[in-house]
Parts: C-alpha cells; structure tokens; sequence
C-alpha cells in the first residue's frame, strides 16, 4: 500500500541567490546590511530577478494546494497588482521560516486567512475576471493619474495642504 501523503507537493525552494541573502542575514555575525528579501521595492536589481518565477511557483503551490473555493485563488495576473506582489512576497518568506516549529506553521495559517481577505479587499470584483485571465488595469473611476501633480499643489500658510482640493480656497 502506497503513503497517500507521498503525493503532496513540497513547497517550492528558493532559488539559491535567495536562500544565500536569507542565510547570510541570518548569520550571527552577519554583516548583511540589504534590505528584507520581501521588501521587492527595495531590493537590488541582482535580488529582484530570480523572485518572479519563484513567487509564481509559489502561488501556483498555494493554489493547487489551498484553493478549495474560487475567493482563495490566487489570479496568475498577481504581479500586475502591486499589492498582491508585496504581500505574496511576504507570505512566502514567512512560510520559509514558519516551519521551524509547530507552533510559527499554525500560525502562517491563520496569516493565510487574513492574506486570503486582504486579496479579495483588493481584488474587488474585479478578481473574478482576474482569476479567469480578463486582467484590466486599475478601473478607470480609480485611476490615480486624475489627482494633479504635487507642483500643482499650492497652499498658503494660513491653509491646510490640499484645503484647495476640498473646496475651502476660493
């Protein structure tokens, strides 16, 4: 008779640039000054390249692995939503260090849940287009490129900042 735990999938490795920057990071006397490997705005352009595809596997993992209602479904358009890449980021290093004892993994899984709810509030309804590949760019009712430039932003000293986007100066 076969182990019916043999056919679960290991979580995905990090690549080994990765797995040298945690190591040595973690080194007692480590002399490591970078940023936080989950910190993906931070990080060097060496640091950055292997993250995509090992994020993606991630993902892929957490779906297949997870994903037992259409809400948990990480949509493969993740890294066109730049919440999502700082917080799948971060998810996954946690999970690379939550297995060290019993007690970190139950907890990863409730940050799961609390991850799975920070999606869906992001995502809106338009996860459900995203999960079946239909990614649009932000909806255009939220596009950010609507609020004027900070040179165009003048207040007098009397004024709070952006009083004159409220109204309150003539």
């Amino acid at each position: 008779m076969t182990n019916p735990l043999a056919r679960f999938a290991p979580f995905p490795e990090p690549p080994a640039l990765i797995a040298d920057y945690l190591a040595e990071r973690s080194a007692d006397e480590s002399v490591a000054d970078g940023p936080a490997p989950w910190d993906i705005g931070a990080l060097t352009a060496e640091l950055l390249a292997p993250l995509p595809d090992w994020l993606d596997e991630v993902c892929r993992w957490l779906n297949q692995t997870y994903a037992w209602q259409p809400q948990h479904v990480i949509p493969p358009c993740w890294m066109d939503h730049e919440q999502l890449a700082y917080e799948i980021a971060a998810f996954t290093f946690a999970r690379v260090d939550a297995y060290d004892d019993a007690g970190s993994v139950i907890l990863w899984h409730e940050q799961y849940d609390r991850f799975l709810t920070r999606m869906n509030n992001a995502l809106g309804t338009a996860g459900d287009d995203c999960r079946v590949g239909k990614h649009d760019p932000r909806p255009a009712r939220f596009a950010l490129a609507a609020w004027p430039p900070q040179a165009e932003t003048v207040t007098t000293p009397d004024a709070p900042a952006h009083a004159e986007l409220r109204g309150e100066i003539a």
